[in-house]
Order: C-alpha cells, then sequence, then structure tokens
C-alpha cells in the first residue's frame, strides 16, 4: 500500500528515554506531527524492550527485571497459540499515544521487532534454530495484526507506517548465520505480508545491513543510516526508488554524542546523494521519496538530548524537502 508522505518528513524510530508514557506520546505527536511515531519506552519498563514486546503471550519466555529474556526452551511450543494481550505492561505506551492521538488524520508510524532478529535472539538463548524461527514467524505476524487492528480502531483516519526492526538481517550472509539467505529473505517477507495490504509497510536495519537482502524481502520503504555502505547497493536502490519505495534515512547518528549544528548532519546526506546519483539513482526520486530519521531509538539518551535531535531533524527535513520542491518545479511536474 502507498501512503502519502510529504517529501522530507521528519519522524521518529523506536523507543525514547522518557518514563512517563503521556510526555512521550505529546513530545512524539508535538515534533513528528506530520508522521507521528507510537513511543517504546523501555527505560519505563523492561516489557517495552524491543524483544520483550513481540513475546507477549509467548508460553515458555517470561522478561527479568532487568530486560533479559528468560527462556525455557522445553515448553516453547511453535504450534502453540499466541495470545496478543494489548492490555499487557509491554503496550502501556502504544495506549496512551493511541488515546493522545484520538481525532488524528495525518498519518502515523509504528516499529515491531522482526522474525530473523526475534529468532536469533532464540537461538542464542538455547531454542534449536528450526524451532526459534517458526516461533518468531508466528509472534511477529499475529502481534502485527493485532496492532494494526488496535491503531485502526483507534485512529480511524490515518494511514499507518509499519516498520519491522531488523538488526539481524546485517549479519545475514556471515558464515555460521543459523538459516540460509533466502530463508531469512522469506520470513520478513512473510511478516510484511502480514499488513502491507493496508499499510506502508517497510524494514529497519541500524547497522551496516545487507541492502540487497533486506530489499529482497519486498519492502516499501527502506530504514537505514546514512552511511557509506550503501553504495555498493546504488543499483537496488534506484530500482527500489523506480518502483516507488521511500527510503528513511538515519541521519542523525544515535551511538555517540549528538552535535549542536544539523550543517554536517546534511552534508554527510547530501554527500550521500551525490554519490549514490553517480552511480545511477535517480537524483530527483532521491529527494522527493525521502524520511528523515535518526539512525536509531533514542532510548540510551536523555531526554533533552531526544529534544535536540528532534530539532536538527527538523532543520534536515526542511532541507530536504526544500530540494525535493526545486526539482519538482525545475522538472515542470
Amino acid at each position: 500500500m502507498q501512503v502519502r508522505l510529504p517529501s522530507g518528513v521528519a519522524t521518529g524510530v523506536g523507543s525514547l528515554p522518557h518514563r512517563d508514557p503521556l510526555a512521550a506520546a505529546h513530545f512524539a505527536l508535538a515534533h513528528w506531527e506530520h508522521l507521528a511515531p507510537a513511543p517504546s519506552l523501555p527505560q519505563r519498563s523492561p516489557h517495552e524492550g524491543m524483544l520483550a514486546q513481540v513475546l507477549v503471550g509467548v508460553r515458555g519466555v517470561s522478561v527479568a527485571d532487568d530486560g533479559a529474556l528468560l527462556v525455557d526452551p522445553r515448553r516453547l511450543d511453535p504450534m502453540a497459540q499466541i495470545r496478543p494481550d494489548l492490555d499487557h505492561p509491554a503496550f502501556t505506551s502504544l495506549r496512551v499515544f493511541l488515546e493522545c492521538a484520538r481525532g488524528r488524520t495525518a498519518p502515523v508510524k509504528w516499529q515491531l521487532t522482526g522474525p530473523v532478529t526475534l529468532g536469533l535472539a532464540l537461538t542464542n538463548a538455547g531454542v534449536p534454530a528450526y524451532r526459534a524461527f517458526d516461533v518468531a514467524i508466528r509472534a511477529v505476524r499475529v502481534h502485527l495484526r493485532a496492532i494494526h487492528k488496535a491503531v485502526a480502531e483507534a485512529l480511524p483516519a490515518c494511514e499507518q507506517v509499519v516498520v519491522l526492526d531488523e538488526p539481524g538481517m546485517a549479519a545475514v550472509m556471515c558464515p555460521g548465520f543459523p538459516v540460509p539467505p533466502d530463508a531469512a529473505i522469506d520470513l520478513v517477507s512473510g511478516a510484511l505480508a502480514a499488513v502491507e495490504a493496508t499499510a506502508l509497510a517497510g524494514v529497519h536495519c541500524c547497522g551496516d545491513g545487507d541492502w540487497a537482502a533486506i530489499l529482497a524481502t519486498g519492502p516499501g520503504l527502506l530504514s537505514a543510516p546514512v552511511r557509506e555502505s550503501l553504495l555498493p547497493t546504488a543499483g537496488y536502490l534506484a530500482d527500489f526508488l523506480d518502483k516507488g519505495g521511500w527510503i528513511a534515512w538515519g541521519a542523525i547518528p544515535t551511538d555517540g554524542p549528538v552535535g549542536t549544528s544539523s550543517d554536517r548532519y546534511w552534508r554527510d546526506l547530501a554527500s550521500l546523494w551525490c554519490s549514490l546519483v553517480e552511480a545511477g539513482v535517480d537524483a530527483v526520486r532521491l529527494r522527493r521519496q525521502a524520511v528523515v530519521t535518526p539512525a536509531c531509538g533514542l532510548a540510551l539518551h536523555d531526554e533533552d538530548t531526544a529534544e535536540r535531535v528532534a530539532t536538527l531533524l527538523d532543520e534536515v527535513a526542511e532541507r530536504v524537502a526544500s530540494q525535493a520542491t526545486a526539482t519538482h518545479l525545475t522538472i515542470g511536474a
């Protein structure tokens, strides 16, 4: 499904550092009003961690006070019914966000851990790979459908952007990866299929992902950090954009201190775009089908830093939108 987004729209990625769900909802709706992201708050509760959320209702899994997964491989049955309880503490911030957003008509965005990353976590916890990934795809699909339905009921006028968080796809081609690359691609594709008919469904990877493999899953949106590691896949990106895909550019790095000026972040993005254009990517589509985000979630920062990131993103987004408008006028569209 295509969602109507303004070129260069800014939005968040998953987690925020807040401990108050109401403050987090107001933050997301105020700063990213054109594409408001439903936040998760792992600092508030370990149940809001990316793995814990998607494992709600999965028999044989619990969450420790420090957020670690406690898995009993003997009780983990891939055929057991999974009950996605959205009244669980894992979804407190989502519920508060939906209540605060009632009456909204602009699109909303939400994020959920993908099946490859979840399967890897279960494998690392001692679950045999064949069982881990069977449980993972079922848990992800069940939760995708349940959350999509809850968002649609609470915000019937809002189009949805749904993003699978798949840092595990960064290692899909590495020796020893527990499933073959084709199987990993099928897992993510199968998860996207649960919502892609009624939402713009995408994939986020905050590392140096295997971008060709990620694009092979068939997303409508690719969420990636601004890094030169994207250059070898310029041909794939060109084809993706030509087919109407959107790219969410992680323009503000979140793995270290955040600067006070947007100039460097804009220069990094513009430089990457120039290199991609030289490699054959359409310059107009790069700008017109662009979203701007932090590189990853902000849970490991503080609230003041989150405010600064949102401000910097707005400044970068304004430049992207300005360039998109300029190219629109130049070609006479």
